[in-house]
């Protein structure tokens, strides 16, 4: 057994918390909206197609916005083939990920779909094949009362009222040799400076984000950001970050991912820094990571040309639950700049919610630790003293311990977030001496004896969290056992 040791100071104030962080992304790829969020045909299906138990799962969530409509996708989309009748919209090819899109969801179904889910929309313009002037007729067709042609069109379409939406992403992933029409960095900061600018003078109440490198992997990173930043630095308000994690077989390697993600983060910051010191600027740049998650890329394989096929359905594990937690904890200990933080997806491409096509809707493992984060996650980020051990790994020695404090003070809880990556239960001593006598109100855990178990439809809940044991006594100072390789909320009433 280890033992760690965790200082908790009320006014070691990090940033209070965007609803941003925790957002999501649903793109046109494989299931993920066909019999995922829309099957006329499901038995749960209202009036619009949707699936009303998809819509229930997502309000659970609690989810903040939902990006749309891409994703590589988006590099080859004209927004205009998924508004107004269905029965005379265009049947497509996909060339992202060479599938039929017969366009039966636009932004104007989308738009509904997210106010039946309880979300907002975070809409998407394309800078591969379309223009800047496109981008202004979106936001004019989405955001504009009345009295010109894209405005009254929508009218004309069935929706009176404006879709309202206010964050607004300038392409996606554009440095990538696999994205349709793609742009170096100097093309690319000039296309998205002169679209921030007509999107703007349409609606100047809407927030931008710029595409950042598509990984920190990628060789064109972080020159990308640096060059995209000096031209587009005092029109927009996010630079974006995408980033996904595997097992490639080394477990400790696994857990530990939240290192690397920590450093990108820092790393991108530096960079949105320099431009602001280079530009002289009073502006702060925030960080969208509009693309987040546990992806086994390397299992991929293309399905040519059919029409919603089964792409990239990952099953999650109890070990991939833990690995997400890890990182939701890094965004939250970074909410000081990362204000928007997306989860791709959220419907069986990657995602939390797994479908069946004329069945059940499941809870992947990933669903749990999101749900955690997006229930308790809201309020100020504290920064902890925490004493730990550490284990060596690929990106470093990694704190056996992985934590992140919010304090809600509308509600007078602090909610502790623990990730144990160590093979050995830790015997973790919390002092909150700042905050007076406490009350423990909650230990749930995320943990299991295999790491490799899965929630199928045969058995949906195999992986789940359960409510551990607390202590009745009110103090300042708590004892609290950690199990091995868990994901821990610990919340205490002040």
């Amino acid at each position: 057994m280890q033992s760690s040791k965790v200082y908790i100071e009320r006014n070691f104030k990090v940033s209070d918390v965007d609803d941003g962080l925790f957002s999501s992304f649903i793109e046109h790829l494989g299931r993920a909206i066909y019999t995922g969020i829309y099957e006329p045909e499901h038995p749960t299906a209202d009036e619009q197609g949707f699936r009303r138990d998809v819509i229930e799962l997502t309000k659970d969530l609690n989810v903040a916005m939902v990006r749309y409509p891409g994703g590589n996708f988006l590099s080859g989309y004209d927004w205009t083939d998924g508004i107004g009748p269905k029965e005379l919209r265009p049947t497509r090819l996909d060339l992202a990920w060479r599938t039929i899109e017969n366009n039966e969801i636009g932004i104007d179904e989308f738009s509904d779909w997210c106010k039946k889910a309880g979300t907002e929309v975070m809409a998407a313009v394309n800078m591969g094949t379309g223009t800047p002037k496109e981008a202004g007729y979106m936001v004019e067709y989405c955001n504009f009362s009345e009295g010109t042609y894209w405005s009254d069109l929508r009218r004309k379409n069935g929706h009176k009222e404006p879709h309202a939406i206010k964050t607004w992403c300038i392409g996606n992933e554009m440095d990538g040799p696999w994205q349709i029409c793609r742009l170096d960095a100097a093309e690319y900061g000039k296309k998205a400076l002169e679209t921030a600018k007509i999107m703007k003078w349409v609606d100047d109440s809407i927030k931008l984000v710029v595409c950042g490198s598509s990984s920190s992997l990628m060789p064109t990173y972080p020159e990308w950001d640096r060059i995209v930043l000096e031209h587009t630095y005092e029109k927009a308000d996010y630079i974006s970050l995408h980033r996904y994690y595997e097992n490639f077989g080394n477990d400790s390697d696994f857990l530990a991912s939240f290192l690397d993600m920590e450093s990108f983060i820092h790393s991108v910051k530096a960079t949105a820094d320099y431009v602001k010191a280079l530009k002289r600027s009073k502006k702060t740049m925030h960080l969208s990571f509009d693309e987040w998650n546990i992806w086994y890329q390397q299992k991929h394989k293309n399905r040519d040309w059919e029409r919603h096929p089964e792409i990239l359905e990952d099953r999650y594990s109890l070990l991939d639950a833990l690995v997400f937690g890890g990182l939701g904890i890094t965004l939250l200990n970074n909410s000081d700049r990362v204000k928007i933080a997306c989860l791709a997806q959220l419907v069986n491409v990657i995602a939390p919610i797994f479908t069946q096509e004329n069945g059940p809707a499941i809870r992947q493992t990933i669903y749990y630790p999101f749900k955690s984060l997006s229930m308790y996650g809201r309020g100020t980020v504290l920064k902890p003293v925490i004493q730990t051990s550490t284990v060596n790994t690929k990106y470093g020695d990694a704190p056996v311990l992985h934590m992140s404090v919010v304090s809600d003070e509308t509600n007078n809880v602090i909610n502790i977030f623990c990730l144990n990556i160590s093979s050995e239960k830790n015997l973790l001593s919390l002092d909150m001496r700042s905050f007076g006598n406490l009350s423990m109100v909650e230990h749930n855990c995320l943990s299991g004896k295999d790491l490799h178990m899965i929630n199928s439809f045969d058995n949906p809940y195999a992986v789940v969290p359960l409510e551990l044991e607390i202590s009745n006594a009110k103090s300042d100072v708590f004892d609290v056992m950690i199990p091995a390789h868990s994901f821990n909320v610990l919340r205490f009433k002040y």
